[in-house]
C-alpha cells in the first residue's frame, strides 16, 4: 500500500507539472514576453516551468501533509516575486545590507518569507520545540540549497531526483512527499534539459521545500539535526556550492 500511495503522488505530480507548463506555454498570462527570460547561454527561455511544479510538488506534498504543501505553495510564492522584481544582487550578505540600508530587496522578502513558511510548516510537522525549529532550519535551508544549484539546464531537477531517492525507502509521509517533489521535478526535466524552459526562482524554491518538507517528515531529531547542519554550511558557502553544480 505504501508503494502505490508513494508511486500516485510520483505520477500525479508529474502530469500536473506537465500539463501546467503546456498550459502555460500554449497561453501566457499577460502575453508571452512577460515569461522569457535569457539563460546563462544566451537564449530566451520561458519560466513556465516554475509554476508547474509548484502545482505539482504542493499537490503530492499536500497529498501526504497539508502542512508540506502549504510551505511549498509559501516557497514558490516568494520565488515568483523574487523572478518577477529581482534585481542584479546575489546572495545574504548583498540583500542583508541592503535591508540596513533601509532598502527592502526581493531578495530579502524571499528570505524571511521562506524562513517564516519553514519554521511554520516546522511547528506543525513536529510537536518538541527543538524538533519544530530544526524542520523549519530543514525546510527553508533545503529550498535555497536547490536554488543555488539551479545554475545551468537540468541541475536543480537532477539534484531533486537524487536527493529525493533515498526517501523513498522510508516509506510513509515522507516517502509521498518526496515522490511528489521529484514527479514534479521529472516532469519538467526533458524541456529543462532542452533549454525551452526553466524553473526559475519560483520553481527551484518549491521543489527545495518540498524536499525538505520530505527529510521533516521521515526523520527524527538526529537527522534532522544532521540535515540541518548540512543546509546551514551549503548556504555559508554557497558560491562554492554554485560554482560545483556548474562543473557537473
Amino acid at each position: 500500500m505504501i508503494v502505490t500511495r508513494t508511486s500516485r503522488s510520483f505520477v500525479l505530480a508529474a502530469a500536473l507539472a506537465r500539463a501546467g507548463q503546456a498550459l502555460l506555454r500554449a497561453a501566457p498570462p499577460g502575453g508571452r514576453r512577460r515569461w522569457e527570460r535569457r539563460n546563462h547561454a544566451g537564449r530566451d527561455v520561458g519560466l513556465y516551468a516554475g509554476p508547474a511544479v509548484v502545482l505539482g510538488a504542493a499537490a503530492g506534498a499536500g497529498r501526504a501533509c497539508p502542512a508540506a504543501g502549504a510551505a511549498v505553495l509559501a516557497a514558490g510564492a516568494c520565488g515568483a516575486y523574487d523572478d518577477v522584481a529581482g534585481d542584479h544582487r546575489r546572495g545574504f550578505r548583498a540583500h542583508l545590507g541592503a535591508l540596513r540600508d533601509g532598502e527592502v530587496t526581493s531578495g530579502a522578502v524571499k528570505l524571511f518569507g521562506i524562513s517564516a513558511a519553514g519554521l511554520a510548516a516546522g511547528a506543525l510537522m513536529k510537536e518538541r520545540p527543538l524538533d519544530k525549529l530544526l524542520a523549519g532550519v530543514v525546510i527553508a535551508g533545503t529550498a535555497h540549497l536547490v536554488n543555488l544549484v539551479d545554475v545551468r539546464p537540468g541541475r536543480a531537477a537532477g539534484a531533486v531526483l537524487a536527493l529525493g531517492a533515498p526517501g523513498l525507502l522510508r516509506g510513509g509521509p515522507g516517502a509521498r512527499i518526496a515522490a511528489g517533489a521529484m514527479g514534479a521535478a521529472a516532469g519538467v526535466l526533458p524541456d529543462d534539459l532542452g533549454e525551452r524552459v526553466m524553473l526559475g526562482d519560483t520553481g527551484a524554491h518549491a521543489l527545495g521545500a518540498a524536499l525538505g518538507a520530505a527529510v521533516v517528515a521521515g526523520n527524527r531529531r538526529a537527522g534532522l539535526l544532521a540535515h540541518a547542519v548540512a543546509v546551514v554550511a551549503a548556504a555559508r558557502y554557497g558560491d562554492r556550492v554554485s560554482a560545483w553544480a556548474r562543473a557537473l
